[in-house]
């Protein structure tokens, strides 16, 4: 008999960064659930221009690939990640996440039998942390497949063991930022280490942190799980194991822009009263970046429309 899989205790509040506070506060006191894109969609863009794009596009938010600022996104100063804030703020959206933490600098690994290349890691991952509290962001996700595949020398108990030692390494950091880390399931194409949403659960309860989560990515789930996306997200949701979800279709575009269905997730995630950040994450941008940002945007909130009166962010619809 497998053991039963807890769920996470409450993560403790802290101090965040204050800045455009009431804003902040504003967009995660809403009942409802929040839209952000994935910036990497427009970084062809200016900062700027890509706050102002993705709010007349119809999101909520962004989600900051860190390389897209910075090529050591992690020695970023306080000063200037504020700015990046406020950008956001004056723009009328928010910065809601993180994610492809360790796409830069290049040489980095959880799980490398090297300790230098591990506690290199480590700084860089603690230097994240600090970056998105100063952004305003309240979620980190942790998918870099590359960083955290494991080679023929090293087998799956040794590779999350170390795993483990560089995530504990950071928990007190990410608890006191009162962060969400989210450790990203993805599909073994990506990453031969934690591929499910079960042991993605499992991985967490051994780090020891209530900080640590996991999360749901539609096209890794539909890669490698039994069940469907809305069969998992109404398993581990209530359970408060699921924290953050990323939209992306199998054919590696958008939500909407192929033959994978998204409405019976957003009608479980309705009946849940899901009131956190979805994310639009593709990865093939038809016909470019903000043709797709544009649709996506449009083909979601239009499921939303139908499913709740007052539609996806608050407006009433009457």
């Amino acid at each position: 008999m497998k053991p039963r899989l807890e769920s996470p205790s409450e993560i403790r509040k802290g101090n965040r960064f204050e800045s455009a506070e009431s804003q902040s506060e504003m967009f995660y006191n809403r009942r409802d659930v929040k839209l952000s894109l994935c910036n990497e969609v427009l970084r062809e863009f200016p900062f700027p221009e890509q706050c102002r794009l993705a709010r007349d596009f119809g999101y909520d938010g962004l989600e900051i690939a860190p390389f897209t600022l910075d090529e050591n996104p992690h020695l970023i100063p306080p000063y200037r990640a504020r700015k990046f804030h406020r950008v956001a703020a004056d723009s009328g959206i928010s910065i809601t996440s993180l994610h492809w933490l360790l796409a830069a600098p290049a040489g980095l690994s959880i799980n490398s039998p090297d300790a230098f290349v591990r506690g290199r890691t480590v700084e860089v991952l603690q230097g994240l942390i600090e970056l998105c509290s100063e952004l305003g962001a309240r979620t980190i996700v942790h998918g870099s497949p590359k960083q955290r595949s494991y080679g023929t020398t090293v087998g799956k108990a040794q590779a999350e063991a170390l795993a483990l030692e560089t995530f504990r390494a950071i928990a007190t950091e990410v608890e006191a930022a009162a962060i969400t880390y989210c450790i990203e399931p993805l599909s073994p194409q990506e990453t031969n280490f934690l591929n499910t949403v079960e042991e993605s659960i499992r991985f967490c309860q051994r780090i020891g942190s209530p900080a640590f989560r996991t999360m749901l990515d539609t096209r890794a789930a539909r890669s490698i799980e039994q069940s469907s996306v809305e069969e998992l997200f109404a398993a581990w949701y209530p359970k408060g194991w699921i924290a953050h979800v990323h939209l992306n279709d199998r054919n590696r575009r958008g939500p909407g822009q192929g033959d994978d269905p998204f409405a019976p997730l957003l009608a479980e995630m309705h009946r849940q009263d899901y009131q956190e950040v979805v994310v639009v994450e593709p990865f093939d941008y038809f016909p470019d970046g903000p043709g797709a940002a544009s649709y996506c945007a449009g083909y979601l909130r239009g499921i939303f429309e139908t499913l709740a009166p007052r539609g996806l962010n608050g407006a009433s619809n009457e």
